[in-house]
């Protein structure tokens, strides 16, 4: 059994050939596969990140709105 990690191709990602040595990386194993995800920080970003989740947490309650009202026009 060829024990080389394989590599998985995404539509649309752009890949690095190798990450720096000093960049996070998160491991998780589920069933046979090892899922590495390398951490990226953009150094020009303006938004902290909590501003980033309040963001994005808006957004969502936003959408949620949106589907609960077409919801109550289906239902009358």
């Amino acid at each position: 059994m060829n024990k080389e990690p394989r590599t998985m191709q995404v539509a649309g990602a752009v890949t690095a050939s190798r990450a720096p040595e000093n960049t996070p990386e998160m491991v998780k194993k589920i069933s046979k596969t090892t899922y590495k995800v390398h951490v990226h920080f953009s150094n020009t970003s303006t938004e902290t990140m909590s501003d980033k989740i309040k963001r994005m947490l808006k957004k969502e309650i936003q959408q949620m709105r949106q589907t609960d009202k077409r919801s109550r026009l289906v239902l009358n």
